[in-house]
């Protein structure tokens, strides 16, 4: 029996369209939807236990994954499996988990798994713009509580013309590529990277996509409610008590608000908090903690919170001392580890990044093997957060999603300004060492530091700033704090990181947690956050002023040269043996690849010895050398032969020709070495190609005075004559005319042979 489906359209304008069906597939699940748009095919489903799990929080899990056999592809590694998600399915379950997760009950704590499975791809369509829609739209087919339909879309501009999920090739000629995420009333998420673009760009992009999501989540409804929406399903919630949560107010807000207001540091402002909820505790008994002790645990963060948000709208007063705009003192330096290709460490605060570059060859270049995208970058970057830098002992399990998720922001910042013609493969490494704020900012001040460090020649230096907010919905005050704490963080209402140049932004990650923020108070927090960007650029560029004019002496030197593709062969040699001994004698790495367009060779020569590099560039110069008809060229004598010298071109050594003995002087040479000898340097000239011999001509005597009286030999006639006497080569000796075939060479008698049949 073939079940029943339900599906709605969204046009996308352009022809281009995306349905959402469900009643086909995975109808175990408590949600399930296929997503599809042209030949691309998302299925998503979710499931969340009824039992709460024994925790404090939403144990949610949103996993996205793309299978190799939706592109018709075999997936790479021995055992022709999906495995471990790469980089790209992790940043698409941060942009999906971001927006999803605030729209749960705060007092659901079910076991809940999103899993967005790529089924069949289609090059025109990048799978990761629908991932947000597929997610919310089996949500809403489910009976699981939520709070309403989002969806996200990817926006780019070309020309000056913004456009809702655009291909992988418009992506190419874009200045914007933004994912946003939202609900019908409010924006939730925005993360992307822009070609310098103001603030005011920025929000009209927001704005675009904001009005293309709203279709999306009404679509989403229409089908639920087509579906026969369920009944969303009942749960037991946190138990409350307002009474208590007054006492465990009235005891602790004050004193926190004290504290707050002190300014103290991280470290003794926790000791501090740590105190009050302590001496809130001690007012209770063993029997009643035992009891509510959660409750109190509870309420009184939350009395925290209040405190200390309250603090900054009624005073301006921030948890360290400093005003909403003000940004901590900042210290770099540059050059600090001494064998290291580039380095620099960035401190703001209690924030550090410690920063590496390293240089190589396009060998180096990172390999992406996804089944929506292949290819490789040139420029990469890795952030590692060890747990010392926040004071804690745990266990490293691997790379984290926030590891990648922030490694990838930083990434994306800096890309841009990385010049076109730069020949390296650039791999920045962040190690983040103190963390009380934006590591992730941190992070692309001491990569850029860096990267001017090691000598490549930035288009312009780039900064970043993590920014917050906070908000009253009831008073309409609101506070825009400039380079926020790890506390603040937690209790704002939103939270941005902003990164750019003097010029405009490259890149932004956001999360609004309050409803209909007004674009108003959006735009005025992206302007604040440029004036700390050109603060901190101030303290970058005080630091290193330019990239270094060249890299450091220790550090490689690479050398790009093309060559034509019928060279590439005698370049590599028989199994690799010319181009493994000549980086073994230049102590070079040679790299080549084939441009496939134009069939040419591209070389590329790392090494740190300028010797060395000269030595490989003399041997291709060898390789291509084609000496021009009627040119005088300096060669040297290689090797005596009885009928002439073996002879190199000084300025292509490896090329040789033969120069005969009949081409040393006018006069008759008897013997090589009367006229040249082993290591002779001189001129010669080159006649090209020599009719007779059908090899290289090249003379010294052409080059010198003709004797006086010097009498020409008579021509050489092949066909009728003696070469010197004008005997028949056919019919007679060569001397004196007696036949080859019938006679003697000198005396005309017979060899015995059979005479010529005629």
């Amino acid at each position: 029996m073939i079940p029943k489906t339900f599906k709605e359209v969204i046009d996308l304008g352009d022809g281009r369209e995306i349905s959402i069906e469900t009643g086909k597939l995975a109808k175990q699940a408590h949600g399930s939807v296929v997503v599809q748009s042209g030949k691309c095919m998302l299925l998503c489903t979710v499931v969340s236990n009824y039992q709460a799990a024994d925790v404090d929080f939403l144990p949610l899990t949103v996993d996205y994954r793309e299978k190799f056999a939706a592109a018709g592809r075999y997936p790479g590694g021995f055992f022709k499996r999906e495995a471990r998600p790469s980089d790209g399915e992790v940043l698409t379950m941060r942009l999906v988990d971001r927006v999803l997760r605030p729209l749960f009950p705060k007092d659901y704590h079910s076991e809940t798994q999103v899993m967005i499975q790529l089924m069949s791809h289609d090059e025109d369509v990048m799978p990761d713009a629908m991932a947000g829609l597929a997610a919310s739209a089996a949500i809403q087919l489910s009976d699981i509580p939520f709070e309403c339909p989002i969806s996200e879309v990817r926006v780019g501009r070309i020309d000056g013309e913004f456009i809702i999920n655009p291909t992988m090739e418009q992506l190419k000629s874009s200045d914007i590529d933004m994912v946003i995420g939202a609900s019908e009333d409010s924006v939730m998420m925005v993360e992307g990277e822009m070609g310098e673009i103001s603030e005011e760009e920025m929000v009209e992009a927001i704005k675009f996509a904001h009005d293309a999501i709203k279709v999306q989540c009404a679509a989403q409804i229409k089908l639920a409610e087509a579906f026969g929406k369920k009944e969303t399903r009942e749960y037991e919630p946190e138990a409350e008590d307002e009474e208590l949560q007054k006492k465990v107010k009235d005891l602790a807000y004050d004193k926190v608000y004290a504290v707050a207001k002190a300014g103290s540091s991280k470290k003794e402002r926790s000791e501090a908090f740590a105190a009050i909820k302590e001496e809130v505790k001690a007012t209770f008994t063993e029997e009643e903690l035992e009891e509510f002790g959660g409750l109190v645990s509870k309420y009184y963060h939350k009395a925290e919170k209040e405190a200390v948000r309250n603090l900054t709208l009624d005073e301006g007063l921030r948890l360290d001392g400093r005003k909403t705009t003000d940004i901590r003192p900042i210290w770099c330096e540059v050059d600090y580890l001494p064998s290291v290709h580039g380095s620099s460490i960035f401190t703001r605060g209690e924030t550090q990044a410690l920063a590496t570059v390293t240089l190589g060859t396009s060998r180096e270049a990172n390999q992406i093997d996804m089944p929506s995208y292949e290819g490789e970058e040139t420029f990469y970057l890795h952030y590692n957060f060890p747990p010392f830098s926040t004071g804690e002992a745990r266990p490293i399990r691997g790379t984290s999603r926030r590891e990648v998720g922030h490694g990838n922001l930083a990434q994306r910042a800096l890309k841009g300004m990385i010049p076109a013609d730069c020949p390296y493969t650039v791999r920045v490494v962040s190690e983040v060492l103190e963390s009380n704020g934006s590591s992730s900012m941190a992070t692309v001040c001491s990569g850029t530091m860096a990267l001017m460090d090691a000598g490549i020649q930035l288009k312009k230096p780039v900064s970043g700033i993590a920014m917050g907010l906070i908000t009253d919905t009831e008073t309409g005050k609101f506070a825009v704090l400039s380079d926020i704490l790890g506390d603040e963080d937690h209790l704002g209402d939103m939270d941005f990181k902003v990164t750019g140049t003097e010029d405009g932004i490259t890149a932004c990650q956001m999360d609004i947690k309050v409803k209909g923020l007004s674009y108003e108070i959006l735009v005025k927090a992206l302007m604040q956050a440029r004036d700390g960007r050109m603060h901190i650029l101030g303290k970058l560029v005080e630091t290193i002023e330019a990239p270094r004019p060249e890299v450091k002496s220790y550090a490689p030197k690479i050398i790009t040269r093309i060559i034509p593709g019928e060279y590439i062969g005698a370049l590599i040699g028989k199994g690799g043996e010319v181009i493994q001994d000549l980086q073994k004698k230049s102590k070079t790495t040679i790299v080549i690849n084939e441009d496939p367009e134009t069939e040419e060779g591209i070389v590329e020569i790392l090494g740190t010895d300028q010797d060395g590099i000269d030595m490989v560039l003399k041997k291709i110069d060898s390789l291509m050398f084609k000496p021009e008809v009627g040119s005088v060229y300096e060669v040297k004598v290689i090797k005596m032969l009885d009928f002439g010298a073996v002879v190199e071109y000084t300025e292509s050594p490896g090329n040789e020709v033969l120069l005969h003995v009949s081409e040393l002087a006018w006069e008759r040479t008897e013997n090589v070495s009367d006229v040249v000898n082993m290591g002779d340097v001189f001129d010669v000239k080159y006649f090209g190609i020599d009719p007779r011999t059908k090899k290289e001509k090249v003379s010294r005597k052409a080059l010198l005075p003709k004797p006086e009286g010097y009498k020409e030999r008579p021509p050489r006639n092949d066909k009728d004559g003696d070469r010197r006497g004008g005997g028949d080569r056919r019919g007679g000796d060569r001397r004196d005319g007696g036949d080859r075939r019938g006679g003697d060479r000198r005396d005309g008698g017979n060899r015995d042979r059979k005479p010529r049949r005629d």
